[in-house]
């Protein structure tokens, strides 16, 4: 008799994803529904059908294809895009453990977001809901400048910037509404929200039947004003902040509804105490996960796995050491023609991954449609302690090289 198996919707592209369905596959036959045919996928998958994630109906249709042949424990996302889909499925799957379609859609929605997180008292930006340039500027007069602007269902940073001026809205809103365009199904418009002023973080943590237990705190440094493009993301076991800020985000996951999986909950460290940016109802991007197994032994894909198949996932730490992520970004706008990785002492480096080709276009502007689009790379060390760790990243991006040759230097 077949063994229960784990439904994944959606790979996501092999240098940030792979490890989310090597580290399951090691303990959960998976299946997955995808939408292009298996390639690096092929050995960590029992099973699969290709669809169009974008259309429930057919995601429907290819795991009751999925479900005649194969016995279906669970059904799990780490695509942002997908957790309605998912939520559909566990219900139709007969009950499988997962959140309420009207939990995800808080979570999918920033503006529902925000109306229970006031209901709730759960300290976040002030925001406004809007749909024209007009009504962000009268938003944005009440909130007062500095601003952020955001698709209300988006993610990625997709769209997200920062307005000094009223003199700087018009540009920012043509960003903010193009991001909004390409939104999902979830959410519309634009928010105008508070700027919240002060350092980032995230907190990773596992719902179990309603009780939410913070498992890291990741620390985040952003850069490219006005945007938010990520540069930096690290995780050090034992961080003195987890206990400061795991409340903050449990009250945000309860305001939302979220009673179950692992989620990746986004906060800013203001004057006036932890504010929430987001709630994520899946994990975290840019290997986040990743990080979190190399500093603390525990993996958040496999507790993901565990809680949709119903199990209670092992959340004990087998680790204290630090891990850190570090974005190769190009250092102007133009062609790519030369990249290396000198060489040096290599002793610290977990990962070390190229996301450009010589010939690419390297851009400084976010894309509406596309978050990241602007990196050329990203490399992941690990330490003993977060100041080491630290070192030995700088170390690493310092015998990077990309070169760049912009159009005025190609038009000469």
């Amino acid at each position: 008799m077949s063994h229960p198996m784990l439904l994944v919707i959606g790979s996501g592209p092999r240098p940030m994803r792979s490890y989310l369905l090597e580290q399951t596959a090691a303990h959960y036959p998976q299946l997955l529904i995808n939408d292009t045919p298996l390639t690096w996928q092929k050995p960590y998958v029992i099973d699969h059908e290709v669809a169009d994630l974008s259309d429930p109906i057919a995601v429907n249709a290819a795991a009751a294809s999925l479900a005649v042949r194969r016995p279906i424990a669970g059904v799990v996302t780490w695509d942002e895009y997908y957790l309605m889909t998912v939520a559909r499925l566990a219900q139709s799957l007969g009950g499988r453990p997962g959140n309420t379609l009207a939990a995800v859609a808080a979570a999918r929605d920033k503006a529902t977001s925000r109306q229970r997180f006031a209901a709730a008292g759960v300290p976040s930006a002030a925001s406004t809901w809007v749909h024209t340039l007009d009504a962000a500027a009268s938003a944005a007069e009440r909130v007062d400048y500095p601003v952020v602007l955001k698709p209300a269902a988006h993610a990625g940073g997709i769209g997200v910037v920062r307005v000094g001026t009223i003199t700087d809205l018009p540009t920012a809103w043509s960003i903010a509404s193009a991001g909004a365009a390409h939104q999902g199904p979830e959410g519309d418009g634009v928010l105008v929200e508070e700027y919240l002023d002060g350092p980032e973080v995230s907190v990773e943590t596992v719902t179990h039947r309603g009780v939410t237990s913070a498992v890291a705190v990741t620390r985040t440094s952003v850069g490219f004003d006005p945007y938010f493009m990520e540069t930096e993301h690290s995780v050090t076991a034992d961080d003195p902040l987890l206990y400061k800020v795991s409340p903050v985000a449990a009250a945000a996951l309860e305001a939302v509804g979220i009673t179950h999986g692992v989620s990746h909950v986004e906060i800013r460290l203001t004057k006036d105490g932890p504010k929430v940016i987001e709630v994520n109802a899946r994990l975290g991007g840019d290997l986040i996960g990743e990080l979190v197994r190399l500093a603390t032994g525990i993996s958040l894909p496999l507790a993901s796995a565990a809680l949709a198949c119903g199990e209670i996932p092992d959340l004990r730490p087998t680790r204290q050491r630090s891990a850190v992520i570090g974005m190769i970004y190009p250092p102007t706008a133009g062609l790519v023609t030369h990249r290396d990785l000198l060489p040096g002492n290599d002793h610290h480096l977990e990962h070390f991954q190229w996301l450009c080709d010589v010939g690419d276009v390297a851009t400084l502007t976010p894309s509406s449609t596309t978050p990241n689009n602007i990196r050329c790379g990203f490399a992941v060390v690990s330490g003993d302690s977060a100041h080491d760790t630290q070192q030995h990243l700088d170390e690493v991006l310092g015998r990077v090289v990309v070169e760049v040759t912009s159009e005025a230097q190609r038009a000469a």
